[in-house]
């Protein structure tokens, strides 16, 4: 009797013992793990993160440590994990392949709010769309095309393919062809345009604009001109500067040829 009541008591020395360092280990791992959310958080704040993103992860990471910790202290209170952490992990795959489609969606919107490829505002080409960022989300980013229609891209697709981005730099460069026929003068011509380009102040000066023969064509001389101007200027500059051009071609009589063909009869 003596023997079985020294080893109930030592049993539960030892497991009081157990239990109370379980207990520190749980107490001081959810302090440290409150913490490391704590410096998460505001690093993602100082990168300027979305909001929703940064929440979310935080959350997270939260739960994922505090997870951590319990297994520790239960581990530590000597009590066999492993057969939890197993459920544990099929559970966890069991989830992913359900939601499979919307965890590529939620990991191509953290690359894409991460590597910041573009922001709410910008004019962007992707999926054979082209529209202004609304908003962009977790799982999807929002564009709106220019005649007020409203896309919405998944953002699994959208992070793995090309995307033009195109008002992202301050300049952009405005490209024309104008074809004049083969009778009239190309030094002429030339001299217009540059006169035509010279007096638009949208025009900038540096890059210098460039007007060359580009092409002689089965109708025409093709002449490619290529000037810079400044991003939001871009279309008011390509409509303004082609009706210029046929006001200026017309007054100087310099045809702007049109596809035709000549028919022969031989008796």
């Amino acid at each position: 009797m003596d023997l079985n009541l020294a080893t109930i008591q030592a049993y539960i020395t030892t497991f009081g013992m157990k239990t109370l360092i379980a207990l520190v280990v749980l107490f001081i791992g959810l302090k440290v793990a409150n913490i490391l959310v704590s410096i998460f958080t505001k690093a993602m704040k100082k990168k300027e993160l979305d909001i929703s993103l940064t929440l979310f992860l935080s959350s997270f990471l939260s739960w994922l440590l505090k997870v951590c910790v319990v297994i520790a202290a239960i581990n530590t209170a000597g009590v066999q994990t492993t057969s939890f952490i197993a459920l544990l992990g099929s559970a966890g795959l069991a989830v992913g392949l359900a939601l499979q489609g919307s965890l590529a969606n939620f990991a191509g919107g953290v690359l894409i709010l991460i590597l910041k490829p573009f922001k709410v505002g910008d004019v962007i080409k992707a999926q054979g769309f082209v529209g202004t960022v609304e908003k962009i989300t977790t799982f999807a980013t929002i564009l709106k095309t220019p005649d007020n229609q409203v896309i919405t891209l998944p953002n699994g697709s959208l992070a793995n393919a090309p995307i033009v981005n195109i008002n992202q730099e301050s300049t952009r460069r405005v490209d024309f062809t104008f074809g004049i026929g083969y009778g009239d003068s190309i030094q002429e011509a030339k001299a217009l345009l540059n006169t035509i380009l010279s007096n638009d102040a949208r025009i900038l000066k540096d890059p210098a604009h460039l007007i060359v023969v580009g092409e002689l064509a089965d109708s025409s001389v093709n002449i490619i001109v290529r000037a810079w101007t400044k991003t939001p200027d871009y279309w008011g500059v390509f409509f303004d500067i082609t009706e210029k051009v046929k006001l200026e071609f017309d007054q100087n009589k310099i045809s702007i040829p049109f596809p035709q063909t000549d028919v022969h009869i031989h008796q």
